[in-house]
């Protein structure tokens, strides 16, 4: 019997389940690069309900517990005392998701004797210290694909809602008011634009191949240069350097994973070689950027405004600057986990499991790391160097 341990964010406060407003949502089973969507021996919801909160369970308790396996779900994380560091010690498996992580620093896995597998599910495991999963042969495994036009279409909800300064045009309404002049002051076309998309991964080609209708200029800076019949297809320019990129962008669309090289990438020396009003929209990862950093460029008005669903830490305390800074748009960290998304990355933490527990071999787009080191997409998103901090090795101030 193996103890799996679940750590999911809270129920919604009106209580679980809720009412949902529709009755289905469309069936996916091919993601753009013609991979297929996760496909486990069975699952035990239906799509469109909510999986990510600690009832919902990703829909995985009737499984486990079926095959003799015990399942501690909990959205308590936050220090010794917690339910998730109380379980962790004996656990032989760690499910997390990006929008309520549970860091796995290197001092946690060292206790956690048990552990063989810590799931993401969803994308991104920069919660885990990899070096530290590495030293202890820890598979560590995502959900990849599963929520990444999720994210895009946030990506690109967020630049018009900045550009053309909806958020504060609604609250005008909200408070009954109709003062046009102070909603269109702010307020411009994103056509005719140059965009800079930092990463043009899935979720970033997404996002370029979204935006290319608003005929705006499109820019991209990536570890490898896209194929040049991809590059005419989006109508996109390469550039090699994020600091030559940030220099002529009007918005900047954060899309890189976090990893050593792109900690606090944009800080005070690089916001300010941007223009003055560009716009930065950042749902990939709160530390992507210098978050005191960011608040000094949007009062002194070099940044005309900031928005994203990524903190850190996660959840964010009630006195973040973030939450009060002028000109922004934030939102808690939702954008990967619609009803939509949860679908896909339940049942792609279902195949994992069943693969884990069958001893058969986890998708290679699934895998992180593996037999103390990086393994299968991870290999190829994220840098780890013998020594070297990881960005789950601890809460940096």
């Amino acid at each position: 019997m193996a103890k799996v341990l679940a750590v999911l964010y809270p129920d919604p406060v009106g209580g679980y389940p809720p009412k949902y407003a529709r009755d289905s949502i469309p069936e996916i089973t091919h993601y753009p690069d013609g991979s297929t969507v996760p496909s486990p021996e069975g699952i035990d919801f239906k799509p469109g309900e909510l999986l990510g909160s600690v009832s919902g369970e990703l829909g995985l308790r009737k499984y486990l517990e079926s095959h003799g396996h015990q399942l501690i779900v909990t959205s308590d994380k936050q220090g010794p005392d917690s339910v998730f560091e109380k379980e962790l010690p004996t656990a032989d498996v760690v499910i997390s998701q990006p929008f309520w992580p549970a860091y796995l620093t290197a001092d946690l896995i060292n206790k956690a004797k048990n552990l063989k597998l810590a799931i993401t599910a969803g994308i991104g495991s920069d919660h885990v210290d990899l070096n530290a999963a590495n030293e202890h042969h820890i598979t560590v495994a995502e959900v990849t694909y599963s929520n990444s036009i999720s994210v895009a279409e946030s990506d690109v909800m967020q630049v018009l809602a900045l550009v053309r300064n909806f958020i504060p045009a609604h609250e005008i309404i909200q408070q009954g008011g109709w003062n046009i002049a102070d909603a269109a002051s702010r307020s411009y076309d994103l056509e005719g634009m140059t965009v800079g998309i930092v990463a043009a991964g899935r979720i970033g080609r997404a996002v370029l191949e979204r935006l290319k209708p608003f005929n705006v200029k499109l820019l991209y800076t990536q570890r490898h240069q896209l194929p040049a019949e991809v590059e005419k297809q989006l109508g996109a320019t390469f550039v090699a350097d994020v600091k030559d990129l940030a220099k002529v962008v009007d918005v900047a669309v954060l899309c890189a994973p976090l990893h050593a090289q792109t900690y606090h990438m944009f800080d005070d020396k690089l916001l300010a070689t941007m223009k003055r009003g560009a716009y930065i929209v950042n749902d990939s990862r709160g530390e992507l950027v210098d978050r005191d950093a960011i608040v000094r460029a949007l009062e002194s008005g070099h940044l005309a405004g900031y928005s994203g669903d990524v903190w850190y830490p996660q959840p964010a305390p009630a006195d973040h600057p973030w939450r009060s800074m002028p000109h922004q748009a934030m939102i808690p960290h939702m954008s990967g986990t619609s009803l939509s998304a949860q679908a896909r990355y339940a049942a792609g933490t279902r195949e994992i499991l069943e693969a884990f527990f069958e001893n058969k071999p986890i998708r290679p787009e699934y895998l992180i790391a593996q037999d103390g080191h990086l393994a299968g997409v991870g290999a190829k998103s994220y840098t780890v160097k013998k020594g070297e901090e990881t960005p789950g090795s601890g809460e940096k101030e």
